[in-house]
């Protein structure tokens, strides 16, 4: 099917499912929209996300989008099983993926979970692990400043690790074996998580596996793209386009073309 399939975040971090949707979907075409003028979303009321979130989501159906992927953790844990109802076209979250990747990963039973305010105090991930297995044991942790850190392209250095080592400290005694990165923005900082936990502690990112959920559903669909073209992305933003389109030139690692301002707040 020759239609789109549509990202929506926060800001720049569902970039790190883009990615994945690039490598493992190399044919298909993505329309992404990063609301950065209001990230991050995690400290803002559920009824503000809310809005925030449909206001992507309809401008996206506007571009005939066939898929929908709300790459931001925050929102999927407040809208995502209201726009699977009111939508009629499959819708993809990023919390259920990552944590079956992660009850897959663990050996201990033992996850942690970091993430916004927003997204830990849903207890989304708590619910989907302990519904997946009963016995896991799950530390959640809120790390605010981790997303204005990623939004300001600042990814690793002194500055960085400083941030990630004290914000990660009520984790350091703690014996889990896997963490998962409950925001799709953290995934560019796991240099320096990686540095701060260590080689025994596997770190999750939804990334992969909600890329590779998106790629299941398409096929059993018969919806994926089997064409020859050269795939035309889009990027639009709230935000500042030359910040946006620098960092997501290096983080997807190709030219992402002209990146769009966009204005969905009124």
């Amino acid at each position: 099917m020759d239609r789109p399939i549509g990202v929506i975040d926060s800001g720049l971090g569902g970039l790190t499912v883009a990615k994945e949707l690039l490598r493992q979907l190399p044919k298909e075409e993505i329309v992404y929209v990063g609301d950065s003028k209001r990230c991050p979303y995690g400290p803002r009321p559920k009824a503000e996300v809310r809005t925030y979130t449909w206001q992507m989501i309809n401008f996206l159906q506007t571009k005939n989008i066939k898929m929908l992927v709300i790459a931001c953790n925050t929102a999927a844990a407040v809208v995502l099983e209201e726009v699977k109802k009111k939508l009629d076209i499959p819708v993809v979250g990023v919390i259920y993926p990552g944590a079956s990747s992660a009850i897959k990963s663990t050996k201990k039973e033992h996850i942690a979970v970091i993430g916004t305010t927003g997204t830990i105090a849903s207890g989304a991930y708590t619910t989907t692990l302990k519904n997946i297995n009963s016995e896991v044991h799950v530390e959640s942790l809120a790390c605010p400043p981790f997303v204005p850190l990623v939004e300001q392209g600042i990814f690793d250095g002194e500055e960085a690790e400083h941030v990630v080592n004290q914000t990660l400290k009520p984790l350091a005694d703690k014996q889990f074996d896997t963490l998962i990165l409950g925001c799709t923005h953290y995934p560019l900082l796991t240099t320096v998580i990686k540095q701060w936990a260590g080689n025994q502690i596997t770190l999750i990112s939804s990334g992969e596996e909600t890329a590779r959920e998106v790629s299941g559903l398409l096929f059993h669909a018969g919806s994926a793209y089997t064409g020859e073209r050269t795939p035309l992305h889009r990027f639009y933003t709230t935000g500042e386009e030359e910040l946006f389109k620098r960092l997501a030139d290096q983080w997807l690692e190709i030219d992402v073309g002209q990146v769009q301002t966009i204005f969905i707040d009124k």
